[in-house]
């Protein structure tokens, strides 16, 4: 009776490992290259996106830029020549990228470039640690960029699988708008012009999925922040 237990055990276990070894190689092993390519992926955008910076700078070094627009996919997405046809602009979005690759590429972004103004809308993909540095890009904003206008966008509500990180934005942004008081910059609320008030959260005609925008969304966002730049470029 014990030799039948023992076998049946051996087998059951003999089954799980085979199990276990045909999903490793079936499914685990798949989804860990993937990951790999869309790292690398990911990796290769971001060293093509400052390539092409290093370009426009030189580029650019015949006159100067209006505004530049500092951020991430949100930025990327910005068709700026559409929106601001009366402005030179630049635009130094990367989708996906925090407050860290942010601070990390400010001379090739932003620093070479010297604009008038720079627009920064930046710690959405990196919400809850985006205040550990985002002081330390504004220091780096202002010692480099000493005639340059800073302009700092808050936070934007959302929606979607996203609407429940609108609490934690919105805090941010109080302390967004601290900072640029305490750095003499100028800070625009994207987040309540893009608010649904019925919901508490982004409406749903200014987005595509809960975070990324729609042509009315950056018409939101334009119309909001236009005569701020004209007011600024305006200025002696």
């Amino acid at each position: 009776m014990k030799k039948k237990v023992f076998l049946i055990i051996a087998i059951v276990l003999a089954v799980a490992l085979i199990a276990g070894i045909v999903y490793y190689f079936a499914v685990i092993v798949p989804e860990q290259k993937q990951q790999e390519e869309q790292q690398k992926a990911v990796a290769q955008y971001y060293a093509d996106k400052l390539a092409l910076y290093r370009q426009e700078n030189e580029q650019y070094a015949d006159y100067e830029i209006d505004v530049a627009f500092l951020g991430d996919s949100l930025t990327d997405g910005y068709n700026l020549a559409k929106y601001y046809p009366q402005f030179k602009t630049a635009n130094r979005g990367i989708g996906g990228d925090t407050t860290y690759g942010l601070e990390e590429r400010l001379q090739v972004s932003v620093y070479d470039l010297k604009p008038k103004v720079a627009v920064m809308l930046i710690g959405a993909n990196n919400m809850d640690t985006m205040m550990e540095n985002y002081e330390s890009i504004l220091m780096g904003l202002q010692k480099n960029l000493p005639d340059t206008k800073i302009v700092l966008l808050s936070l934007t509500s959302m929606s979607m699988d996203w609407g429940h990180k609108n609490q934690l934005a919105a805090y941010n942004n109080v302390l967004i708008r601290k900072l640029a008081e305490k750095y003499g910059f100028t800070f625009v609320d994207l987040y309540a012009p893009l608010m649904d008030i019925t919901t508490g959260q982004l409406r749903e005609s200014y987005t595509t999925d809960g975070g990324h925008f729609t042509h009315e969304g950056y018409v939101v966002i334009t119309e909001t922040l236009t005569p701020v730049l004209e007011e600024l470029l305006t200025e002696e």
